[in-house]
């Protein structure tokens, strides 16, 4: 129930996000489309991503509510990652569009008029802490409420650039600042999108969570009481903060109740040190005179992909 409640609070605030950020992106388009300012536009490019990234994080917190069915198996923890890949993605084609941009107004310069530059920046930096303030607590727990977060962070950072960027223009009289403003806030973007491609493509290859050791999963289920050995260990990513686990336990040749205590104990060690609720644990028996040998898999050529149960 409590992260249910979670989701709910958490949507909310992205729902009155994302509204007011779309505004905002038609503001800020326009006023430097009038002002001639390549920052303020590119800042608006941004902003739309942001939008974005608010509208899935707010899909990821409604498909994470969806129940799972005959088919999503696992329910649909992985739309919001894809979500966040793509979304990723769009951000790199964005700045690549912005690099092209500056350096032409690099080379041919135009008058920008710096007291809307000033003014919008401003209303965007009122806006972008809002929004963070809004998310600071539901970013820890998901990975597109943490993106739509960082896109943010890097909007606001933006709109201080911008406003520095007015001032210096308004006493400067130099209009360059503009497009160097402009690459600023483009490298800005790619350095968000990387990491949230990094994050999305491990969830999506199955890799190991981050912050998990594959080393200290192991050794911890060897110290279970009961448990001989451990092998053929998988954990991955269903979401953005939902873990599984597979694994085959060598247990010596046991009558199943007291198997079954050390199947319990075992989940309570994935739960508590690792926070790894999904298991599928397969025991193995071994007679007590081939497991003081240890256990051996024999692999032959062909069948090297598949286990070998005994």
């Amino acid at each position: 129930m409590h992260s249910h409640y979670h989701a709910n609070a958490t949507g909310r605030v992205l729902r009155w996000s994302f509204v007011a950020t779309s505004i905002f992106v038609v503001v800020e388009f326009v006023a430097g489309i009038q002002s001639h300012s390549l920052a303020l536009l590119s800042d608006a490019g941004h902003n739309l991503t942001d939008a974005l990234s608010l509208l899935l994080a707010l899909f990821g917190c409604y498909l994470q509510t969806k129940p799972a069915n005959e088919v999503k198996t696992f329910g649909y923890h992985r739309a919001g990652v894809l979500t966040a890949f793509v979304n990723a993605l769009t951000l790199v084609a964005l700045s690549a569009w912005i690099f092209y941009e500056s350096y032409q107004r690099l080379m041919r310069p135009l008058a920008v008029h710096e007291s809307v530059m000033i003014v919008v920046a401003v209303m965007g930096l009122a806006l972008n802490g809002g929004v963070m303030w809004g998310l600071r607590v539901a970013r820890h727990h998901d990975i597109n409420v943490r993106s739509a977060f960082i896109h943010m962070l890097g909007d606001l950072l933006g709109s201080i650039g911008i406003v520095v960027g007015g001032l210096v223009i308004h006493y400067t009289g130099w209009q360059q600042i503009d497009p160097i403003l402009s690459i600023l806030i483009g490298v800005l973007i790619i350095w968000t999108a990387w990491d949230i491609i990094q994050e999305s493509l491990n969830i999506l290859l199955e890799g190991l969570p981050r912050g998990l050791e594959l080393q200290s999963v192991t050794s911890a289920m060897r110290e279970v009481k009961g448990v001989l050995d451990v092998h053929d260990l998988h954990i991955w990513s269903l979401g953005s903060h939902t873990r599984a686990l597979s694994c085959h336990v060598l247990i010596e040749d046991l009558p199943l109740s007291s198997s079954e205590r050390t199947l319990r104990r075992l989940n309570d060690v994935l739960a508590e040190k690792f926070h790894i609720f999904h298991t599928t644990v397969q025991f193995e028996h071994m007679s007590c005179a081939v497991s003081e040998s240890g256990c051996v898999i024999p692999v032959d050529v062909e069948e090297s992909h598949g286990h070998h149960h005994h």
